[in-house]
């Protein structure tokens, strides 16, 4: 047999095979659909990140992208502290006073020093002094925060009592990155959900040996929650639970003072909508709007799980969502609520006017 039709032979029965993650079939089912490119309502981005020092230029078109998906206020989580803090808040509220919500973070320097837990109060107060209207804490709070020794500082160190005592003084709420999806402990194998994020990102693994266990992660920040009653907590990303609704709802029924937002979770909602439309309806008091990485057309896919009942449709990133995307047909109390009205509820200071009620 010629060497040319031997291999052909051979390689015959792999015809046909692709790997996982180059299979994207094109859906052939055809069923009502719309695009939504504007929410129904006003909306409060609670979940944003930017660089708040940005050129005016970046700051104007910035604003009229919020003004076509008819975003009224952004919150932008990279608010920093000291100096860093009020050149934030000098160019964005300075320019836009009524569309930016600034919230502080923490300084970890030091954190061995025998000062550290007044220091890092006492910098957060004056944040909030300067205009900060809440704090964010960002994943490596818990995680990845270390001593001298080398030791995992748990979010509930009682070095960091004051600081969320300071946040209950000026009715602050606490934005809390805890822990990452639970997948990125499991074994990287078939059974994985996450296997192709874990693929394109192996950085993202995580260990209990390095980062702690993710049980262990999210029992300490419930300690944490626990400890300061007064102190509202914002567990970002559905608190990692967007696949466990019913758990997280036995969480917020435990803790009046923990809140949570869809930021970066989108695609949890948009898989099973008959189950998140009853869910969100009963704590949608408790949930805010988020979308965490600021892409303006992304917004849409958020705008048309939440709105419309449209059946079996794309997700914009499939490593987070292999599946299809289907619409939860809110109620306009639920849209209001997830929209603008819990964020009224807790971040102090923001003005009502723009808002339909």
């Amino acid at each position: 047999m010629h060497r040319r039709s031997l291999l052909a032979t051979l390689a015959a029965p792999l015809s046909g095979q692709i790997l996982f993650e180059d299979y994207n079939p094109k859906s052939t089912l055809k069923v009502p659909a719309r695009e939504i490119t504007r929410s129904k309502f006003p909306h409060i981005d609670i979940h944003n990140h930017q660089n708040g020092t940005m050129p005016a230029a970046q700051l104007e078109k910035l604003v009229k992208d919020m003004d076509a998906l008819n975003m009224t206020m952004m919150v932008n989580l990279n608010g920093n502290f000291g100096e860093k803090g009020r050149a934030v808040l000098k160019n964005m509220q300075g320019a836009y006073p009524k569309r930016f919500i600034i919230f502080a973070n923490l300084d970890f320097e030091n954190m061995d020093a025998p000062d550290y837990a007044k220091r890092v109060a006492d910098t957060l107060d004056q944040s909030f002094k300067d205009g900060a209207q809440g704090l964010k804490l960002f994943k490596n709070f818990g995680m990845t925060t270390r001593d001298k020794a080398g030791k995992r500082i748990p979010a509930d160190d009682k070095r960091w009592f004051d600081v969320f005592e300071v946040c209950a003084k000026y009715k602050a709420p606490v934005l809390i990155h805890t822990a990452d999806p639970k997948p990125f402990w499991d074994p990287w194998d078939k059974n994985n959900e996450r296997w192709l994020e874990l693929k394109e990102f192996p950085g993202r693994r995580r260990t209990a040996e390095k980062d702690g266990s993710w049980e262990e992660l999210m029992q300490e920040s419930e300690r944490l929650f626990k400890a300061h009653p007064k102190t509202n907590f914002i567990s970002a990303h559905l608190r990692w639970y967007g696949n466990d609704l019913a758990s997280l709802g036995q969480q917020m029924e435990a803790m009046p003072n923990l809140y949570t937002d869809i930021a970066a979770v989108i695609a949890e909602l948009g898989r099973q909508p008959r189950f998140a439309n009853q869910w969100l309806t009963k704590y949608a008091d408790r949930v805010l709007f988020g979308k965490d990485i600021w892409a303006p057309s992304e917004y849409y896919t958020y705008f048309r799980v939440l709105e419309s009942s449209d059946e079996y449709f794309e997700y914009y990133r499939r490593r987070h969502a292999f599946w299809k995307m289907y619409g939860l047909g809110l109620n306009d109390d639920t849209l209001k609520k997830l929209y603008y009205r819990t964020a009224l509820k807790i971040v102090p200071g923001l003005d009502r006017k723009p808002f339909p009620g």
